[in-house]
C-alpha cells in the first residue's frame, strides 16, 4: 500500500492513512517567522595560558528561486527557512592537547556537515526521530575522530572534549550533549538548565552521597565520566527537545563561567541585560573578575517569533520551568 491508497486505518494500523504520509513529509503547522540575535565570546581567562574552548555559531537555510514560470510572481512566497547550530567544545588533556581535541571536533563537524544527504530544517515526528539517530551517528563519528589521532600520535593520548550543541528550526529546538559543558533556557525571569553534568560531582549528587555544594562535590566536578575522546571506547550522547516561545534565550556556556558564577547570578544578569551582545559581556566579565581560572565560553542566542508559538509542545516530564 502506498499514498495513493486511502484508508481509514489510525496510528495503530498495520496501514498508514494518507493523512499519515501527509504527516511524513510535510510540516504539520505553519512555521511562525523566527528571527534570532546571536552573539558568543571566549577568552582563555586569567590563569591558563592557552585557550581550550571553541565554539561555532551557523545558520542554515532553504529557499526557493523561480527560473521561469508563466504564473504571477505575487502568488508566489519566495520566503527562507532558517535552522541556527550553536556548538560549544571545552577541551582537556593538558599542553596544547585540549585545545586540539576541541578544534578538531568541530573541525570534523562541520566537514562532516557538507556530506549530510538530508538538512533538517522542517520539523515533524519522523524527522525528530531521525535528528535523533544522526546526533548519536555525529557524536560517534567525532569520538572516532579523536580516537584515530591519538593511535596515530601516542603523545596526544586520554586528550578529549565536551560537545554541547543547540540545534534550532523555528521553535524546535534539540540539544544535543556529551560532557559538563551547559546549556541553560532563559524564559520570562526563569532559567533552567537543559544539560546533565557527566562527572563524578553530579553522580554524588544523583546518589545522595554528598550535597551539591560539599567539598567532595566540588573536588570531584572536573573528572568526567562521558567525554569525546578520552580513554573510553564509547560515547553516550544526551538528546531532548524543547519548545521555545516568543523571548525566550538559550545560554551555552564552558564550566569556565559556571565554576565562577553561580545559577541565580547568571539569571540575575540575563535578566538585567536583554540584549545578547552587552549580557555575555557581563557574564564574561564577572567570571574574570572572580579570578578567571578556566578559559570562559559565552554564547547567548534570542529568539522572536512573528506569530507566537506555544512555547511547549510534548511530554510533560521535559517541559520547561
Amino acid at each position: 500500500m502506498g499514498p495513493d491508497d486511502e484508508t481509514d486505518a489510525d496510528d495503530t494500523s498495520e496501514y498508514p492513512s494518507f493523512d499519515q504520509w501527509v504527516s511524513r513529509f510535510y510540516e504539520a503547522e505553519p512555521r511562525a517567522r523566527t528571527r534570532v540575535e546571536v552573539v558568543g565570546l571566549t577568552h582563555p581567562g586569567k590563569v591558563r595560558q592557552n585557550n581550550e574552548d571553541h565554539y561555532v555559531v551557523a545558520r542554515r537555510y532553504r529557499g526557493r528561486n523561480i527560473l521561469s514560470t508563466s504564473l504571477p510572481t505575487e502568488y508566489l512566497d519566495f520566503s527562507e527557512d532558517h535552522a541556527y547550530t550553536l556548538a560549544l567544545a571545552d577541551g582537556m588533556g593538558g599542553h596544547q592537547f585540549g585545545e586540539l581535541a576541541s578544534l578538531l571536533t568541530l573541525q570534523a563537524a562541520w566537514e562532516l556537515g557538507r556530506g549530510e544527504i538530508k538538512w533538517s530544517v522542517k520539523m515533524n515526528d519522523r524527522e525528530e526521530e531521525e535528528l535523533r539517530q544522526k546526533a548519536g551517528v555525529l557524536f560517534r563519528l567525532l569520538h572516532r575522530t579523536l580516537h584515530e589521532e591519538m593511535r596515530e600520535d601516542p603523545q596526544l593520548a586520554g586528550m578529549g572534549t565536551t560537545l554541547t550543541i543547540c540545534y534550532t528550526t523555528g521553535p524546535d529546538l534539540f540539544v544535543m550533549h556529551v560532557g559538563d559543558s551547559r546549556a541553560y533556557l532563559h524564559r520570562a525571569g526563569t532559567l533552567r538548565r537543559l544539560t546533565r553534568d557527566h562527572n563524578i560531582a553530579q553522580l554524588l549528587v544523583d546518589s545522595g552521597a554528598a550535597g551539591p555544594d560539599s567539598p567532595e562535590v566540588r573536588r570531584m566536578r572536573h573528572v568526567l565520566t562521558n567525554c569525546l575522546g578520552g580513554p573510553r571506547e564509547t560515547v553516550e550522547v544526551d538528546v531532548h527537545r524543547h519548545r521555545l516561545g516568543d523571548g525566550d534565550g538559550v545560554l551555552l556556556c564552558s564550566d569556565g563561567l559556571t565554576d565562577m558564577v553561580g545559577d541565580d547570578e547568571i539569571l540575575g544578569l540575563l535578566d538585567q541585560h536583554p540584549g545578547p551582545d552587552p549580557a555575555c559581556h557581563a557574564l564574561l566579565d564577572l567570571a574574570l573578575e572572580r579570578g578567571g581560572v578556566d578559559n570562559v565560553t559565552v554564547i547567548l542566542a534570542r529568539f522572536a517569533f512573528d506569530e507566537g508559538p506555544s512555547p511547549w509542545r510534548g511530554p510533560p516530564e521535559e517541559r520547561p520551568g
